[in-house]
């Protein structure tokens, strides 16, 4: 049989073939093709050659194998006048001229090579995108607005709030206006500061839920430079890029929150190589100022099985926020230096007993901690969040909407069980929790300890229809009342003393 009358073959067959559904269309519309051997998309590297089992080679990689079987000696006949290009469809392997009986590969094992991770979308045409903007400004909810809704769920740092709410606010006007007048505004990066427990996490989830945009969240801990074991630098974008169902247009205007960046500052007083910090500062230079850069799709690193997608970090909102620990100590010591003699001197120990002495910090402060000026000054927006104090501890049990408390009141009522906290009892707990040090992680895990034996003893009796937890139970004085359904509070635990 001749290659046209195989093809005319494969043509008819293709005919009678029933039609696939509208589901399977439109996913094959909103994704584009991957060639199987250099993984680019079919936007960088033109028209796909499609063969059975659904893989698609691009025509420069099928040229290039047929190029090295001819130099290799391989009976490959006369190819002088083969354009792959030309052959969208190509029926099988073993049907070119010169390979009459060969099978140089098994297609059936190559199924489901590409996982769903890794299928990029198509960018939306130029027409399209004129017509509709990716952003609409009036659609962003105004500073107030925004802290108004942080507020909801986080207590306190009404400095942090009223920055961010203004930063965020700015940057996707930036992203939405143009630069037709010659004018271009800047990003705004955020730098945040603040004790362990206070809050940074949380309040960047919190805001990413309200905007209602991409929001991918690294550990600046597991980032090394390139070559070395440990995550690529580019390997935050590519979580963002998964976090927005690998659309590159989407990504482009999500946020990226690196923690622990007070990780990867300047190592003292060592001569080996800092590939973990100074390093990594240098290598995010350009992802925070904006540029284009190749991340892999579906994975951490690139490889030769991994597509590559173009990402422009220009309008990505870059927050890197980290503990800082002992950084109080070089506050003190630009404080004290001024007024270390005379009469009118200042005691050294003057800001020993202060709580929130972060706020006194300077970009000179960060700097002689370890951050390199150049990676500062790509942070212009940086402010603090404040130690949590007993009331604040207070407010954080009972007054956010998922409080920690809500959700036990709601686990029980489950049980028809009404739980209850004494005032007494709040404060002992924020003042257990304050002990610890470790800010709000701290609530949860006294709750867990006490709400333990509660939890474990309340389904086996029908007849409880109320908890009260008293100071003297968290004290380890005394135990809860328990209120059985239809009868007055009876001061008896049900829990072993």
């Amino acid at each position: 049989m001749s290659d046209k009358e195989l093809l005319s073959e494969v043509d008819g067959e293709e005919a009678k073939a029933p039609d696939t559904s509208g589901d399977n269309q439109n996913h094959k519309e909103e994704y584009e093709d991957i060639c199987y051997i250099c993984r680019r998309p079919e936007s960088k590297a033109g028209k796909m050659i499609k063969i059975p089992s659904n893989i698609c080679i691009c025509a420069d990689c099928m040229q290039k194998t047929f190029d090295s079987m001819n130099q290799s000696g391989f009976p490959m006949g006369d190819m002088s006048n083969f354009n792959p290009a030309n052959m969208p469809n190509m029926p099988n392997i073993t049907g070119f001229p010169g390979m009459p009986n060969i099978s140089m590969i098994n297609l059936s094992d190559l199924q489901g090579m590409m996982p769903q991770n890794q299928k990029l979308k198509k960018k939306k045409p130029k027409e399209e995108k004129e017509a509709k903007p990716a952003l609409n400004i009036k659609a962003i909810p105004a500073p107030h607005k925004i802290k108004a809704s942080l507020d909801e769920y986080v207590v306190g740092q009404e400095h942090a709030k009223k920055v961010m709410s203004v930063a965020v606010y700015n940057h996707y006007k930036r992203v939405a206006s143009d630069t037709l007048d010659g004018i271009e505004i800047e990003k705004s990066n955020m730098l945040m500061i603040g004790p362990t427990g206070s809050g940074k996490t949380y309040l960047v989830k919190t805001l990413a839920k309200l905007l209602d945009v991409p929001l991918a969240i690294a550990d600046a801990t597991s980032l090394t430079e390139a070559g070395y074991i440990g995550d690529d630098i580019e390997s935050v974008v590519t979580k963002l890029l998964a976090a927005a169902g690998n659309d590159v247009e989407k990504a482009e205007h999500g946020i990226i929150f690196i923690d622990e960046i007070d990780k990867i500052a300047k190592k003292k007083n060592t001569h080996q190589r800092d590939v973990s910090g100074e390093s990594v500062q240098q290598g995010m230079l350009k992802l925070l100022e904006g540029a284009e850069i190749e991340v892999p799709v579906g994975a951490n690193s690139k490889n030769a099985m991994v597509p590559l997608a173009t990402v422009n970090t220009r309008n990505i909102l870059f927050i890197c926020g980290g503990a800082f620990p002992d950084l109080t100590d070089i506050i003190k010591e630009r404080l004290n230096k001024h007024s270390s003699m005379g009469f009118r001197a200042d005691l050294k120990d003057k800001y020993d007993k202060e709580e929130n002495l972060l706020s006194r910090v300077a970009v000179e402060d960060i700097r002689k901690y370890g951050m390199i000026p150049e990676f500062l000054g790509r942070l212009p927006v940086l402010f603090t969040l404040d130690a949590l104090s007993e009331d604040m501890m207070v407010r954080i049990l009972n007054e956010p909407k998922n409080a920690i408390i809500k959700q036990y009141q709601k686990l029980l009522a489950m049980d028809e069980v009404k739980l209850e906290f004494e005032e007494e009892a709040l404060l002992a707990i924020a003042k257990k929790a304050r002990e610890k040090d470790v800010g709000a992680r701290a609530l949860r895990a006294i709750l867990e300890e006490f709400m333990l034996d509660i939890m474990y003893e309340i389904p086996k009796d029908d007849n409880i229809g109320k908890v009260t937890i008293t100071r003297a139970y968290i004290e380890n004085t005394g135990g809860p009342v328990i209120t059985l359904r239809g009868y007055q509070a009876l001061p008896e635990s049900i829990v072993s003393q």
